[in-house]
Protein backbone atom coordinates (compact mmCIF):
# COMPACT_ATOMS: atom_id res chain seq x y z
CA UNK A 1 0.00 0.00 0.00
CA UNK A 2 2.78 2.42 1.00
CA UNK A 3 4.72 1.62 -2.17
CA UNK A 4 1.62 2.33 -4.23
CA UNK A 5 1.17 5.72 -2.61
CA UNK A 6 4.82 6.59 -3.22
CA UNK A 7 4.47 5.53 -6.83
CA UNK A 8 1.37 7.67 -7.24
CA UNK A 9 3.12 10.67 -5.67
CA UNK A 10 6.10 10.20 -7.99
CA UNK A 11 3.82 9.95 -11.00
CA UNK A 12 2.04 13.18 -10.00
CA UNK A 13 5.37 14.95 -9.53
CA UNK A 14 6.64 13.81 -12.95
CA UNK A 15 3.40 14.99 -14.57
CA UNK A 16 3.63 18.35 -12.79
CA UNK A 17 7.16 18.95 -14.05
CA UNK A 18 6.68 17.17 -17.36
CA UNK A 19 8.02 20.10 -19.41
CA UNK A 20 11.42 19.87 -17.71
CA UNK A 21 11.40 16.07 -18.00
CA UNK A 22 10.59 16.21 -21.72
CA UNK A 23 13.12 18.90 -22.59
CA UNK A 24 15.83 17.22 -20.53
CA UNK A 25 15.08 13.83 -22.04
CA UNK A 26 15.21 15.16 -25.63
CA UNK A 27 18.48 16.96 -24.97
CA UNK A 28 19.88 13.83 -23.33
CA UNK A 29 18.75 11.62 -26.24
CA UNK A 30 20.41 13.96 -28.72
CA UNK A 31 23.71 14.06 -26.84
CA UNK A 32 23.92 10.59 -25.27
CA UNK A 33 21.41 8.21 -26.79
CA UNK A 34 19.11 6.15 -24.59
CA UNK A 35 21.20 6.50 -21.38
CA UNK A 36 21.31 10.24 -22.03
CA UNK A 37 17.51 10.30 -22.40
CA UNK A 38 17.06 8.82 -18.91
CA UNK A 39 19.72 11.02 -17.35
CA UNK A 40 18.44 14.14 -19.12
CA UNK A 41 14.87 13.47 -18.01
CA UNK A 42 15.94 13.18 -14.38
CA UNK A 43 18.05 16.37 -14.56
CA UNK A 44 15.23 18.24 -16.29
CA UNK A 45 12.78 17.14 -13.59
CA UNK A 46 15.09 18.27 -10.78
CA UNK A 47 15.89 21.61 -12.40
CA UNK A 48 12.26 22.53 -13.03
CA UNK A 49 11.25 21.51 -9.50
CA UNK A 50 14.06 23.61 -7.99
CA UNK A 51 13.19 26.59 -10.20
CA UNK A 52 9.51 26.33 -9.29
CA UNK A 53 10.43 26.35 -5.60
CA UNK A 54 12.52 29.49 -6.06
CA UNK A 55 9.73 31.23 -7.93
CA UNK A 56 7.16 30.36 -5.26
CA UNK A 57 9.54 31.58 -2.57
CA UNK A 58 10.01 34.86 -4.44
CA UNK A 59 6.24 35.22 -4.83
CA UNK A 60 5.49 34.45 -1.19
CA UNK A 61 2.70 36.83 -0.11
CA UNK A 62 3.81 36.69 3.55
CA UNK A 63 7.33 37.78 2.60
CA UNK A 64 6.05 40.54 0.32
CA UNK A 65 3.56 41.72 2.96
CA UNK A 66 6.33 41.97 5.56
CA UNK A 67 8.64 43.91 3.23
CA UNK A 68 5.91 46.25 2.01
CA UNK A 69 4.64 46.92 5.54
CA UNK A 70 7.85 48.42 6.88
CA UNK A 71 8.98 50.10 3.66
CA UNK A 72 5.62 51.87 3.26
CA UNK A 73 5.63 52.69 6.98
CA UNK A 74 8.90 54.53 6.42
CA UNK A 75 7.40 56.38 3.45
CA UNK A 76 4.36 57.40 5.51
CA UNK A 77 6.57 58.59 8.37
CA UNK A 78 8.66 60.79 6.04
CA UNK A 79 5.68 62.03 4.02
CA UNK A 80 5.36 65.39 5.83
CA UNK A 81 9.06 66.16 5.72
CA UNK A 82 10.51 64.67 8.87
CA UNK A 83 10.19 61.50 10.90
CA UNK A 84 9.02 62.17 14.46
CA UNK A 85 10.09 60.29 17.57
CA UNK A 86 6.52 59.02 17.92
CA UNK A 87 6.63 57.50 14.43
CA UNK A 88 9.98 55.81 15.08
CA UNK A 89 8.67 54.58 18.42
CA UNK A 90 5.54 53.18 16.77
CA UNK A 91 7.61 51.24 14.22
CA UNK A 92 9.69 49.78 17.03
CA UNK A 93 6.56 48.93 18.99
CA UNK A 94 5.18 47.01 16.00
CA UNK A 95 8.43 45.05 15.77
CA UNK A 96 8.30 44.33 19.50
CA UNK A 97 4.64 43.24 19.36
CA UNK A 98 5.55 40.90 16.51
CA UNK A 99 8.28 39.42 18.73
CA UNK A 100 10.75 39.51 15.84
CA UNK A 101 14.10 37.77 16.20
CA UNK A 102 17.13 40.03 15.84
CA UNK A 103 17.68 39.18 12.18
CA UNK A 104 14.10 40.01 11.19
CA UNK A 105 14.09 43.15 13.35
CA UNK A 106 17.19 44.43 11.56
CA UNK A 107 15.53 43.63 8.22
CA UNK A 108 12.42 45.57 9.26
CA UNK A 109 14.53 48.56 10.33
CA UNK A 110 16.41 48.47 7.01
CA UNK A 111 13.13 48.40 5.08
CA UNK A 112 11.80 51.32 7.16
CA UNK A 113 14.96 53.26 6.31
CA UNK A 114 14.60 52.49 2.61
CA UNK A 115 11.04 53.79 2.68
CA UNK A 116 12.28 57.13 4.04
CA UNK A 117 14.57 57.69 1.05
CA UNK A 118 13.44 60.45 -1.31
CA UNK A 119 13.70 58.23 -4.40
CA UNK A 120 11.79 55.31 -2.90
CA UNK A 121 8.93 54.17 -5.14
CA UNK A 122 5.94 52.66 -3.34
CA UNK A 123 5.02 50.59 -6.39
CA UNK A 124 8.30 48.65 -6.11
CA UNK A 125 7.02 46.84 -2.99
CA UNK A 126 3.25 47.23 -3.20
CA UNK A 127 2.67 46.26 -6.84
CA UNK A 128 4.10 42.70 -6.46
CA UNK A 129 2.07 42.24 -3.27
CA UNK A 130 -1.07 43.57 -4.94
CA UNK A 131 -0.85 40.92 -7.66
CA UNK A 132 -0.79 38.11 -5.09
CA UNK A 133 -3.57 39.42 -2.81
CA UNK A 134 -5.75 40.88 -5.55
CA UNK A 135 -8.83 38.92 -4.42
CA UNK A 136 -8.04 38.99 -0.68
CA UNK A 137 -9.84 42.10 0.53
CA UNK A 138 -9.35 41.25 4.22
CA UNK A 139 -5.57 41.16 3.85
CA UNK A 140 -5.55 44.41 1.87
CA UNK A 141 -7.67 46.05 4.56
CA UNK A 142 -5.28 44.89 7.30
CA UNK A 143 -2.35 46.36 5.37
CA UNK A 144 -4.04 49.77 5.17
CA UNK A 145 -5.05 49.65 8.85
CA UNK A 146 -1.43 49.09 9.87
CA UNK A 147 -0.33 52.08 7.78
CA UNK A 148 -3.07 54.30 9.18
CA UNK A 149 -2.05 53.37 12.72
CA UNK A 150 1.49 54.40 11.80
CA UNK A 151 0.15 57.71 10.48
CA UNK A 152 -1.78 58.24 13.73
CA UNK A 153 1.41 57.70 15.77
CA UNK A 154 1.98 61.44 16.13
CA UNK A 155 -1.66 62.17 16.92
CA UNK A 156 -3.21 62.81 13.52
CA UNK A 157 -3.03 61.85 9.85
CA UNK A 158 -1.56 64.71 7.82
CA UNK A 159 -2.61 65.42 4.25
CA UNK A 160 0.82 64.31 3.00
CA UNK A 161 0.50 60.99 4.84
CA UNK A 162 -3.00 60.49 3.50
CA UNK A 163 -1.75 61.03 -0.06
CA UNK A 164 0.81 58.26 0.40
CA UNK A 165 -1.86 55.91 1.74
CA UNK A 166 -4.17 56.83 -1.14
CA UNK A 167 -1.40 55.84 -3.57
CA UNK A 168 -1.10 52.49 -1.78
CA UNK A 169 -4.88 52.03 -1.99
CA UNK A 170 -4.78 52.73 -5.72
CA UNK A 171 -2.17 49.98 -6.20
CA UNK A 172 -4.19 47.58 -4.04
CA UNK A 173 -7.43 48.52 -5.87
CA UNK A 174 -9.09 49.82 -2.71
CA UNK A 175 -11.66 52.50 -3.48
CA UNK A 176 -11.60 55.95 -1.89
CA UNK A 177 -14.97 55.22 -0.27
CA UNK A 178 -13.54 52.08 1.35
CA UNK A 179 -10.48 54.02 2.51
CA UNK A 180 -12.71 56.65 4.12
CA UNK A 181 -14.62 53.92 5.96
CA UNK A 182 -11.40 52.30 7.21
CA UNK A 183 -10.06 55.73 8.22
CA UNK A 184 -13.18 56.52 10.25
CA UNK A 185 -12.94 53.22 12.10
CA UNK A 186 -9.20 53.64 12.75
CA UNK A 187 -9.80 57.15 14.09
CA UNK A 188 -12.51 55.80 16.39
CA UNK A 189 -10.19 53.00 17.55
CA UNK A 190 -7.50 55.53 18.44
CA UNK A 191 -9.98 57.62 20.42
CA UNK A 192 -11.57 54.56 22.07
CA UNK A 193 -8.20 53.25 23.24
CA UNK A 194 -7.11 56.69 24.47
CA UNK A 195 -10.37 57.19 26.36
CA UNK A 196 -10.00 53.79 28.01
CA UNK A 197 -6.31 54.32 28.88
CA UNK A 198 -6.69 57.83 30.25
CA UNK A 199 -9.85 56.86 32.12
CA UNK A 200 -8.09 54.09 33.95
CA UNK A 201 -5.06 56.30 34.62
CA UNK A 202 -7.16 59.13 36.04
CA UNK A 203 -9.76 56.95 37.73
CA UNK A 204 -12.57 58.51 35.69
CA UNK A 205 -14.01 57.36 32.35
CA UNK A 206 -16.12 59.62 30.16
CA UNK A 207 -18.79 57.00 29.48
CA UNK A 208 -20.61 59.02 26.82
CA UNK A 209 -17.43 59.67 24.82
CA UNK A 210 -16.32 56.05 25.19
CA UNK A 211 -19.68 54.79 23.96
CA UNK A 212 -19.61 57.13 20.95
CA UNK A 213 -16.17 55.85 19.90
CA UNK A 214 -17.26 52.23 20.46
CA UNK A 215 -19.93 52.68 17.79
CA UNK A 216 -17.28 54.22 15.55
CA UNK A 217 -15.03 51.19 15.98
CA UNK A 218 -17.84 49.00 14.62
CA UNK A 219 -18.65 51.51 11.90
CA UNK A 220 -22.32 51.92 12.83
CA UNK A 221 -24.51 54.75 14.10
CA UNK A 222 -25.66 54.87 17.72
CA UNK A 223 -29.21 54.39 16.43
CA UNK A 224 -28.31 51.10 14.71
CA UNK A 225 -30.75 48.24 15.22
CA UNK A 226 -29.58 45.25 17.22
CA UNK A 227 -29.46 43.08 14.10
CA UNK A 228 -27.29 45.62 12.24
CA UNK A 229 -24.99 45.96 15.24
CA UNK A 230 -24.43 42.19 15.41
CA UNK A 231 -23.91 42.00 11.66
CA UNK A 232 -21.23 44.70 11.75
CA UNK A 233 -19.52 43.06 14.72
CA UNK A 234 -19.49 39.59 13.15
CA UNK A 235 -18.25 40.92 9.82
CA UNK A 236 -15.33 42.78 11.42
CA UNK A 237 -14.41 39.82 13.64
CA UNK A 238 -14.39 37.55 10.58
CA UNK A 239 -12.32 40.03 8.55
CA UNK A 240 -9.69 40.25 11.30
CA UNK A 241 -9.62 36.60 12.35
CA UNK A 242 -5.87 35.85 12.73
CA UNK A 243 -5.97 32.31 11.31
CA UNK A 244 -7.99 33.40 8.28
CA UNK A 245 -5.66 36.33 7.58
CA UNK A 246 -2.54 34.17 7.83
CA UNK A 247 -4.07 31.61 5.47
CA UNK A 248 -4.64 34.46 2.98
CA UNK A 249 -1.16 35.96 3.17
CA UNK A 250 -0.62 37.78 6.46
CA UNK A 251 2.84 36.94 7.88
CA UNK A 252 2.67 34.72 10.94
CA UNK A 253 4.75 37.29 12.83
CA UNK A 254 1.83 39.69 12.49
CA UNK A 255 -0.69 37.37 14.14
CA UNK A 256 -0.44 39.45 17.31
CA UNK A 257 -1.50 42.59 15.41
CA UNK A 258 -4.59 40.77 14.11
CA UNK A 259 -5.36 39.48 17.62
CA UNK A 260 -5.16 43.02 18.99
CA UNK A 261 -7.62 44.16 16.32
CA UNK A 262 -10.14 41.51 17.31
CA UNK A 263 -9.68 42.45 20.97
CA UNK A 264 -10.43 46.10 20.17
CA UNK A 265 -13.54 45.14 18.21
CA UNK A 266 -14.66 42.84 21.01
CA UNK A 267 -14.11 45.53 23.66
CA UNK A 268 -16.14 48.07 21.67
CA UNK A 269 -18.97 45.59 21.11
CA UNK A 270 -19.01 44.62 24.80
CA UNK A 271 -19.18 48.29 25.77
CA UNK A 272 -22.20 48.87 23.53
CA UNK A 273 -23.94 45.70 24.71
CA UNK A 274 -23.40 46.67 28.33
CA UNK A 275 -24.93 50.09 27.71
CA UNK A 276 -27.93 48.69 25.82
CA UNK A 277 -28.68 46.15 28.53
CA UNK A 278 -28.78 48.92 31.12
CA UNK A 279 -31.29 51.05 29.26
Amino acid sequence: MNGGLKGQALGEAVFKYRTGVLLGALLGLWTGGFPGLIFGGVVGFMLQRALAGKVMQALNPQKLFFEATFAVMGKVAKADGRVTEQEISYARQVMARMNLPEEKRLEAMKLFGQGKEADFEISSVVAPLARLIRMRSDVKQMFIEIQLQAAFADGQVSQAELLVIQEVCSLLQITYADLEQILRRCRAEQAFNQQSFHGHQQGFVDQAALLKEAYGVLGVEESAAEADLKKAYRRLMSQHHPDKLIAKGLPEEMMQLAKEKTQEIQAAYDRIREHRKGR
